[in-house]
C-alpha cells in the first residue's frame, strides 16, 4: 500500500471510530444503511461501487472516490472498467469534475502498484 491510501485508510478508520464513540442512535442507523445498502442484492458489488464512484466523481467529493475506488479494487474491477467508470462520470460531471478525475487517477494507480 502506498502513502495516499495508507494515509487515508488510518484517517479514515481513525475519525470513524472516534464518530462511533459519541454517535447517537441516527448516526449509527445511516452508517449501517451505508453499509448494507453496498452488500450484495440485485446488483452485485462490483456494479454499485462503480455506481458509487460515478456519483462521488459527479459530486467531487474526494474522500467518497477514494473510498469507492478501494472498494472497486476490491470487487476486481479491471482497468478497462475504470476507463468507462471516469468516462460516465466526466460526461455527467463535466469538465469540473477532471480536478476530481486526476487525483483519481492517480490514487487508482497507487492501488494497483500494491
Amino acid at each position: 500500500m502506498g502513502k495516499l491510501t495508507e494515509d487515508f485508510e488510518s484517517y479514515r478508520t481513525r475519525m470513524n471510530d472516534r464518530i462511533m464513540e459519541s454517535a447517537n442512535t441516527n448516526i449509527k442507523r445511516f452508517f449501517a444503511l451505508d453499509a448494507t445498502t453496498y452488500a450484495d442484492g440485485a446488483l452485485d458489488v462490483k456494479t454499485k461501487e462503480m455506481l458509487g464512484l460515478v456519483a462521488s466523481t459527479v459530486l467531487r467529493c474526494d474522500d467518497c472516490i477514494k473510498y469507492h475506488l478501494g472498494k472497486c479494487y476490491e470487487a476486481g474491477v479491471g482497468h478497462d472498467e475504470m476507463n468507462e467508470v471516469f468516462m460516465i462520470a466526466n460526461l455527467v460531471g463535466g469538465s469540473i469534475v477532471i480536478p476530481h478525475y486526476r487525483r483519481a487517477v492517480e490514487y487508482w494507480d497507487e492501488l494497483n502498484e500494491a
